[in-house]
């Protein structure tokens, strides 16, 4: 399920929480400080998280515009706006209301329930090149030989994570502190040796890959 959430936000330490918490639970993530740029994401997106104390138009402004153009867009508000009169404002148009402070398991159960509601959530089986990345089932197949790929814990966290991000390059840093957990340290090579065992068993020609790129002094990149 790779749903992909914009969040629209100016408090960088929220959004920095809300954010980890997103990719922990395999959701893509694009984040704004206004609503400036949305027409440029909006296509792309299945649900909209939306605070109304925003720069330039307000929330209020910003949601009411998306929800009459995309009705079928699920708008969730994220914001430290607790008066009866803001959620009665609020949820005039959009779908669900949520106030700051905030425990992240609800956030992410009102997220589930939108998608659901809104039919948004997607099993999909993804291919590339000769490998068939069943979603759901969490399984690897090579579609030449109909054999199922079996990776280590840590091997499934990086292609999963390139997969869910496809077609956008991760750096070094982005991958090793999602997988790890941990910041990572310039000159460590332990991301280097699980992509070079990893393209052992994905690729067809290691020393020549074809699904996962490097892209020299910036990171990976699965294309799709």
């Amino acid at each position: 399920m790779y749903n992909h959430i914009l969040y629209i936000e100016d408090d960088e330490e929220v959004a920095a929480l809300v954010e980890q918490n997103l990719r922990d639970s395999e959701y893509r993530f694009t984040w704004l400080t206004s609503g400036k740029d949305i027409d440029i994401y909006i296509d792309e997106v299945d649900l909209v998280i939306l605070d109304i104390m925003l720069p330039g138009l307000d929330g209020f402004t910003v949601g009411k515009r998306m929800k009459e153009k995309y009705q079928n867009l699920p708008i969730l508000f994220l914001t430290a706006r607790t008066a009866i009169e803001d959620k009665l404002t609020g949820l005039e148009f959009a779908d669900d209301y949520l106030t700051k402070p905030f425990h992240p398991k609800e956030l992410l159960l009102r997220i589930d329930k939108l998608l659901k509601r809104f039919e948004k959530v997607t099993l999909e089986t993804i291919n590339i090149k000769h490998v068939k990345f069943d979603v759901e089932a969490n399984q690897i197949i090579n579609t030449d030989t109909n054999e199922e790929i079996i990776l280590t814990e840590k091997q499934f966290k990086i292609f999963q994570l390139l997969v869910q991000n496809s077609n956008h390059i991760l750096t070094k840093e982005q991958i090793y502190s999602s997988v790890w957990k941990e910041p990572y340290i310039e000159g460590d090579k332990t991301l280097t040796v699980h992509i070079r065992y990893l393209r052992q068993r994905i690729e067809k020609d290691p020393q020549h890959p074809q699904i996962i790129e490097t892209i020299r002094g910036l990171g990976y990149r699965v294309r799709r």
